[in-house]
């Protein structure tokens, strides 16, 4: 998943107006398990376990921004 987490890290710089820092790799990795969690919560109210297993993957992604 690391290709995915450098195409998330490389989209999200070139919205950029500064220059990039560890800090807002971490940040990006933050916003992504949020975005994990409340898939996680819908897949498992609705029963959807394809829900689950996406955001079990957005959360690993996570951590491979950060380790970018």
């Amino acid at each position: 998943m690391t290709n995915t987490a450098y195409q998330i890290w490389e989209t999200f710089k070139a919205g950029l107006t500064d220059e990039p820092t560890d800090d807002m790799k971490q940040a990006l990795g933050n916003a992504i398990r949020v975005i994990s969690s409340i898939i996680h919560r819908d897949g498992v109210l609705a029963n959807e376990p394809w829900l689950t297993h996406t955001a079990q993957e957005l959360n690993e992604i996570s951590y491979d921004v950060e380790a970018l």
